[in-house]
């Protein structure tokens, strides 16, 4: 018995006689014998050409028939090497190593086959690749903000700095590491460390210290830890500063300190590659009968300093009185205008009326004055 297979337009069929590939059925009616009949056994297999990517279970041995090889197009990828096929102009499938097929209708195809050796991953349509649903199992993409670099380490060794961008690499083509480091400025605080200074009293010093990062490889393969070595770094030179000083001068020249602190750790901070903008001491916290002692202390040195302003300014008027009182001994014109501005002091607001005769009217007022005072005397 007779049977057909239909297959459409957009199908092809696999002719298989015992099992053997025979030949690629194209679009139409094509008749086979009964599978009852095994002794002449007739298979064909269709499939859509839709699907774009061909698979089979006999698909390696199908891709060396020539007839076949004409409708499909084959890549093969060694194990350093990936593919990307566009279908219509748009991202179909990433490939890795291994051999691949693919329809050649009713899509236009476009294969684009790349080396994972050169790691990083660079192609125009590279935001389109990116947003693919699979691109997150073949690349890797990083972003480096503006305010930061990156350092790139691939197999364990520095391959390179990475400014602010996107980058895209291949996966498992090597051990590719990203280390980000900020260059804006930070702060550093060193708070509540407790410090002798060199008169013996133990006191609590915050200080806070601003640095950026200069140079990101020797900041990250330096050191461990950059913020937590400057910190470590502040805390001793710190100590040194203060530690030297008596208390009286640490609290009269707080800015003397952080320039000493800045000082001890500039050249230190360089090794690392940061570089230290600013310190400061924030606080000063003393113990509780240290502010009392403090307080009588200022207390009585202001007093002091009070006393010896009235003494000076006592004397200041002793000396000027003098002064004043040779100057008129010498000048008797001026004595008597002296005299005459006092009484015009005294007789200012009075409504009283002199009448005075011949003679020295100095000397008239001079009795009018001493008349009541003797009257009063006795």
């Amino acid at each position: 018995m007779s049977l057909f297979t239909r297959i459409r337009k957009h199908e092809r069929g696999l002719r298989f006689r015992h099992g053997d590939f025979v030949e690629l059925l194209g679009p139409g009616r094509h008749w086979t014998l009964s599978r009852l009949w095994s002794a002449n056994r007739n298979v064909i297999d269709v499939a859509s050409t839709l699907e774009t990517k061909f698979t089979h279970p006999m698909q390696d041995a199908l891709l060396n028939e020539p007839s076949l090889r004409e409708a499909i197009e084959v890549i093969e990828l060694t194990d350093n090497q990936r593919a990307i096929v566009w279908r219509d102009g748009r991202l179909f499938a990433f490939v890795g190593p291994g051999r691949h097929a693919f329809w050649k209708t009713p899509y236009a195809l476009t294969i684009e086959t790349f080396n994972i050796d050169s790691l990083r991953f660079e192609h125009e349509k590279l935001e389109a690749i990116v947003r693919h649903p699979e691109s997150g199992q073949w690349l890797d993409v990083i972003e480096v903000d503006p305010h930061a670099e990156a350092l790139l380490i691939v197999n364990g060794q520095l391959a390179g700095n990475l400014e602010a961008g996107k980058y895209v690499f291949w996966k498992n083509a090597k051990r590719v590491r990203v280390m980000p480091v900020d260059r804006r400025e930070q702060t550093a605080e060193v708070a509540g460390q407790e410090i002798m200074t060199s008169d013996k009293v133990t006191l609590r010093v915050n200080l806070v210290v601003t640095y950026q990062v200069s140079d990101a490889a020797k900041a990250v393969t330096t050191v461990s830890d950059y913020g937590q070595s400057l910190y470590r770094e502040a805390q001793l030179a710190l100590r040194a500063a203060v530690g030297t000083r008596p208390i009286d001068a640490l609290l009269a020249d707080k800015e003397s300190v952080g320039g000493e602190v800045k000082n001890a750790l500039l050249a230190r901070a360089a090794e690392f590659g940061v570089v230290v903008r600013s310190v400061g001491l924030r606080d000063i916290i003393l113990p509780g009968d240290m502010k009392m002692i403090l307080n009588q202390v200022i207390t009585a040195q202001k007093e002091a300093e009070a006393n010896l302003i009235r003494r000076r300014e006592e004397t200041a008027a002793a000396r000027s009185q003098a002064n004043t009182a040779k100057l008129l001994a010498e000048n008797p014109l001026l004595a008597r205008m002296k005299e005459l501005e006092a009484l015009g002091q005294m007789l200012a607001g009075a409504k009283t009326s002199f009448v005075f005769g011949q003679g020295d009217m100095l000397e008239h007022l001079r009795g009018l004055i001493r008349a009541p005072q003797e009257a009063n005397e006795n």
